[in-house]
Parts: C-alpha cells; structure tokens; sequence
C-alpha cells in the first residue's frame, strides 16, 4: 500500500531511537546498503536514514538515495509493520541508478522481513 506523505510517526526523530536500533540489531544488507532493525512495540514501521557525507559526497547524490529509499520504504510498510529499521549508505550506493536502487531494496525489504521478523519472534 502506497502512501502519499512520509509522516512524522513514521520516522525514526531522536538520537535515542537510533541508539536502540544499534544496540540491539538485527542486521541485513549488501555491497551498497546496510539495514539494520529491531522489533517497537507500535504497528507501524519507523525509518531511519544515516547516509553519511564520508561515504556518498556529493549532497545530490546523498539525497537521491534518501528519497528512493524513502519511497520503497512507505511502498513496503505494510510488510514491514512492528520494526525500527535504520539504512547506513555506502559509496557505491550513490553510483547505482534508480532502478537498480530499487531493485537492491526490494532483495533488503525481502531479506530483513524474513530474518527479523522471523528471529525477533520470542
């Protein structure tokens, strides 16, 4: 289900919401992308995005990746309902082209749905 706005409580806002996911996550990811998830006790998934300028430096690259992964995220949120996820950017991210970038998140979404979703469950 497609959203039009990427609202407030859908985002990952203080330094200690990130701070949980890294403590306690459960990680996926490949050459261009790193995910990084754990369980919150709402029923909407919440991202975070940590692209760093040390790794993608041009800002329109920066935000072109934020943007895609933003769209694929509300594209897959239904799926994804109940985690906290952060996306860590790296070089080769900013190099990909919209489709492949989507295409990259598609295997992540897959992947972290079945290895956390499945492993977080007591």
């Amino acid at each position: 289900m497609f959203t039009g706005r990427f609202a407030r409580h859908q985002r990952l806002t203080r330094p200690s919401e990130f701070k949980q996911v890294f403590a306690r996550a459960c990680k996926t990811g490949n050459q261009h992308l790193t995910l990084l998830c754990r369980q919150n006790d709402q029923d909407v998934a919440r991202l975070g995005l940590a692209i760093a300028k040390r790794y993608i430096s041009t800002a329109v690259a920066r935000n072109r990746v934020k943007r895609i992964v933003r769209t694929s995220f509300r594209q897959h949120q239904a799926e994804l309902s109940g985690l906290d996820i952060v996306v860590l950017g790296k070089t080769s991210a900013g190099q990909l082209s919209k489709q492949e970038l989507f295409s990259v998140l598609e295997k992540l979404w897959q992947g972290l749905i079945k290895k956390c979703k499945d492993s977080s469950s007591p």
